[in-house]
């Protein structure tokens, strides 16, 4: 069962995910899926909250040339209140 904190998670993984890729001049998410090597249909699903592995978030944030620590420093604050 999926508590709703890790809803809550997810969505706000999603957002910063979209944040990212906006930031990085892609319009588009096919585009950015294609170029990170990221199943397009997946991808979508990350931005719109869907769980992901560790290893695809790694895959994202690499891509985008930053660390976890610098991924999570943005827009997850509402987690704690």
């Amino acid at each position: 069962m999926v508590k709703e904190n890790d809803i809550k998670l997810f969505l706000l993984i999603g957002r910063r995910i979209k944040e990212l890729r906006k930031s990085k001049g892609y319009s588009s998410q096919e585009t950015f899926a294609y170029d990170a090597e990221i199943p397009r249909a997946l991808y979508g699903k990350y931005e719109k909250g869907s769980n992901l592995t560790v290893a695809s978030l790694f895959r994202i944030i690499k891509f985008h040339g930053i660390t976890f620590e610098d991924f999570f420093s943005k827009g997850f604050d509402e987690l704690f209140e």
